[in-house]
Parts: C-alpha cells; sequence; structure tokens
C-alpha cells in the first residue's frame, strides 16, 4: 500500500492515508494513456465543419452550351466541381469525431493517469476542502499555504459550490468532482489535489 501524508487546508499534516495499489499504485500504461487522450480530445470537436456540393450551390441548372458543335469541351452546368464557383467534390460534411474506448482500456487509462501522478509525487491529499463563502481570495490563501503555484486540479467528493465558485477565477485551476476525473484534465494539470473522501470514493468505483 501507498501511503501518502494528507494535509489540511492550512498546509499542516494531519496523519497519513493508504492508498489502492491497485488503483494508485500501477505502472502506468502510456499506450493507453495516449489512446485515451486521443479518444477524449476527438469527442471535443465541434466537427460543424460544411461545405456546398454540386446540387447546394446557386445556379447550374441549365447546360452553358450545346453539346456538340461549339468546339468547346462538353458541359453539363457552369456549377460543376471543375468550374470556378462550383461545388465542392469530397469536403467536409457536419459530423461527430467521437468514438468509445473498451471500458476496460478507460479505466486502465484513468488507473494509470492517477499513478503517475502518484510516483512523480504531484499527488496532494486533503482533510477536508471546506469554504464558508464563495471567495476567491480564500481559495488563493489555500493554494498559498499548500505551496501550489502551477496548474493544480481539485477533486472533491460532491460538488461544492463554494470551492467551485471561489476557484473559478484563479488562471490554471479546475475543480471537478470524484465522478468527473477524466485523463486529459488529470494530465493537463501538474497538481492533483484530492480530498479525503474524493480518494475512498474512487477506490469505491474504480477498485
Amino acid at each position: 500500500m501507498t501511503k501518502v501524508s494528507v494535509l489540511s487546508q492550512t498546509g499542516a499534516s494531519v496523519g497519513e492515508i493508504e492508498l489502492n495499489d491497485a488503483i494508485f499504485g500501477i505502472e502506468p500504461n502510456e499506450a493507453v494513456l495516449f489512446d485515451a487522450v486521443i479518444a477524449q480530445r476527438a469527442s471535443l470537436r465541434q466537427g460543424n465543419h460544411k461545405v456546398k456540393n454540386r446540387s447546394e450551390v446557386a445556379g447550374g441548372g441549365r447546360k452553358p452550351w450545346r453539346q456538340k458543335g461549339t468546339g468547346r469541351a462538353r458541359q453539363g452546368s457552369i456549377r460543376s466541381p471543375q468550374w470556378r464557383g462550383g461545388g465542392v467534390v469530397f469536403g467536409p460534411t457536419p459530423r461527430s469525431y467521437s468514438y468509445k474506448l473498451p471500458k476496460k482500456v478507460r479505466r486502465l487509462a484513468l488507473k494509470s493517469a492517477l499513478s503517475a501522478k502518484v510516483l512523480e509525487q504531484n499527488f496532494v491529499v486533503l482533510d477536508v476542502l471546506n469554504l464558508d463563502a464563495p471567495k476567491t481570495k480564500d481559495f488563493a490563501a489555500i493554494l498559498k499555504a499548500l505551496e501550489i503555484n502551477k496548474k493544480a486540479l481539485f477533486v472533491t467528493a460532491e460538488l461544492n459550490e463554494n470551492v467551485a465558485l471561489s476557484a473559478r477565477n484563479i488562471p490554471g485551476v479546475t475543480v471537478l468532482t470524484a465522478t468527473g476525473i477524466n485523463v486529459l484534465d488529470l494530465l493537463g494539470h501538474e497538481k492533483v489535489v484530492f480530498t479525503k473522501d474524493a480518494v475512498n470514493k474512487v477506490e469505491e468505483v474504480l477498485g
């Protein structure tokens, strides 16, 4: 079992927590992490690109000149693809780029991302994360106490409105619930800060 210090909001150590090695102590699978990031980024694409084909471009209903006898190449429409202002042949149409990885691969990717953060010693566990009111100043004080000056991901067990509102105006800080953790956010932030309850919830779901 991997042991990690549990810190208070003031940055003081208040004990230790044993992390489940099956989730936080595996050897990170880089190939699976790569696949998970590509899949997640693909699903974020809008895919609303659109061009007009020859049937959608305005005009071009009449044959521009007769079939034979003009000396010119035969043409059936002034909106054929070879014409200036004509339709596009194999252009993009609106579509979804998202695809799903197998469930076991997705779970392995999450475990790999969490284990990688523990290995890098960028995994912090807080005893509790509570704010009386939504104040950015208070959240900034917590960051200072924890000596976090890089991109940080905070994970709580349940949605805490005060925490979410206090953090949203700080660049590089993201707040998620334990059920909303994903590979892209885990890898995209330098520090990952879990509350004790969030660790228990993740172990319950992935264990």
